[in-house]
């Protein structure tokens, strides 16, 4: 029998396991321009070489990117058919593989082009794991929360997001203000790497203290006539989902993941004081995002989303108007907060309310897919094109306008929710084997 302690250690690895993943895949673009130095040298006098070095190493960030959807539907049908734990264990596994690829990777001084095939392969390992991380471990939080808790706890699936942006902001900050360029070359680069390799543990700890959340749906009549009235209104619902996905995906891609870029060369703000707004938004958000969660428990969900998601959609252009009209760290930072407090309101609910549109026999997988699809639509060249959409119009509000587009997609999403949306649909207890 599971004990409250236990359930709360568990939860508290899941979390914290997730953080680490999402910090593994993400962190690889803070040290790309050593990455590039290192693997892909622009040395022997070719013309052009310094572009191609840059070129091949964003192309390594890419190809993690277009593995997610491998990953997530892989990962989320053997969530579905052998349980939340094992694939949630699998995928941690693969991403300490990767982590310890990358921290003990030879350069190319050392091993020639085995070197970038090396970190290939890792950036893959990384992708396959990362795509497959939202929808097995949102279903084992929530499918492990008691019934009138659903909305906490599937509110640290974004909170473990969150953990892994402030972290990777602080690495970021520590390893380019302590060591000097010479000795970042040198090997202070692996250490965010090194950090990553917490996840192995976590793994272990999981694998070991953590009971299934989930098991196979025996084939009874009343099992199988409730997986056919859903799979009726699946098409919808992945429309639905994905709607709420893309206003999630361009607050975390465009209006915070955007910020120290967008304050550097738009606002014309100094990076370090940049990182900090970027750092105290994502503080805020950690705190309002199980908040939210916790309140939908108790209050309507559609409500909370709506009025978060049209309060943010409302807010954003007059705000940046305001700093653009006036660039300063203060006036960023009051940005970023504010934004950040209604962005947490509208994430604390989304995620149980995705989760719980699927049944428990097609939720890790239903969730990998409309995640996966919307966020390399909607978030995979996201700070590209607002870059391009930039210096297209001349207009510094042109990335507002990009994300007002997302979180209009996502009020349109919320707006069509019904009523069934908002409960558990997955099968009963008495047909569920083990």
């Amino acid at each position: 029998m599971r004990t409250e302690a236990g359930v709360k250690r568990v939860i508290v690895a899941a979390v914290l396991a997730n953080a680490m993943e999402w910090f593994d895949f993400t962190i690889f673009a803070a040290m790309t321009p050593i990455i590039s130095k290192l693997f892909f040298p622009a040395g022997h006098g070719a013309p052009g070489a310094d572009l191609n070095a840059i070129l091949l190493t964003t192309a390594l960030f890419g190809a993690g990117f277009f593995m997610r959807p491998v990953g997530g539907v892989l990962l989320g049908l053997y969530g579905d058919k052998y349980g939340r734990k094992t694939a949630m264990t699998l995928g941690m596994g693969i991403m300490a593989l990767s982590a310890a690829i990358m921290t003990f990777a030879p350069t190319y001084a050392t091993a020639g082009i085995a070197a970038p095939l090396l970190m290939l392969i890792a950036r893959l390992l990384q992708g396959f794991s990362i795509g497959g991380e939202f929808g097995t471990s949102t279903a084992f939080l929530i499918e492990l929360a008691p019934p009138n808790r659903t909305g906490y706890y599937g509110s640290w699936q974004m909170s473990g997001q969150l953990m892994s942006t402030m972290l990777g902001a602080a690495l970021g900050m520590i390893v380019t203000h302590v060591f000097t360029p010479e000795q970042q070359l040198a090997g202070a680069w692996r250490i965010p790497f090194a950090v990553g390799l917490v996840i192995a543990p976590l793994t272990v700890y999981l694998r070991r203290h953590a009971s299934e959340t989930y098991a196979r749906v025996l084939a009874t009549p009343q099992a199988l006539a409730k997986e056919a009235t859903v799979v009726k209104r699946g098409v919808t619902d992945y429309l639905i989902g994905m709607g709420m996905v893309v206003a999630s995906t361009v607050s975390f891609y465009v209006t915070f993941g955007y910020t120290v870029t967008y304050a550097k060369q738009v606002l014309k703000l100094p990076v370090s004081e940049s990182f900090m707004v970027q750092m105290i938004a994502a503080l805020v958000m950690l705190i309002v995002t199980p908040i939210a969660g916790a309140l939908s428990d108790r209050y309507d969900r559609k409500t909370l989303l709506l009025v978060s998601l049209g309060g943010y959609l409302l807010a954003i252009f007059p705000l940046y108007e305001w700093v653009v009209a006036a660039p300063s760290v203060t006036r960023l930072l009051i940005a970023q907060v504010i934004i950040g407090v209604l962005s947490a309101a509208f994430l604390g609910v989304y995620c149980t309310t995705l989760a719980e549109m699927f049944p428990k026999r097609s939720r890790a997988t239903s969730l990998a897919i409309v995640n996966n699809v919307a966020v390399l639509i909607f978030g995979g060249f996201a700070q590209t094109f607002v870059t391009w959409l930039i210096k297209l119009t001349g207009s510094p509000l042109a990335p507002v306008l990009y994300v007002m587009i997302g979180l209009a997609l996502g009020l349109v999403a919320v707006v069509a929710l019904r009523a069934g949306h908002f409960r558990q649909r997955g099968v009963n207890p008495a047909e569920v084997a083990g």
